[in-house]
């Protein structure tokens, strides 16, 4: 994993997922549907980031 890789987890993409999980789960109706759409978007991004990155 290269520097920026790291970096992008640890400043952005950590925080962000803290934050949208704790923002779920202050919504007791959707909770759930609100953890598979970060489920989702997480997945989404890994992905993208491998094509991009072409497995690298």
């Amino acid at each position: 994993m290269s520097a920026s890789s790291i970096i992008f987890f640890l400043i952005f993409l950590i925080p962000l997922t803290g934050f949208l999980i704790w923002v779920m789960r202050q919504d007791k109706r959707k909770g759930k549907v609100g953890m598979f759409i970060l489920g989702f978007i997480v997945i989404v991004g890994v992905w993208f980031m491998y094509l991009m990155t072409k497995g690298k």
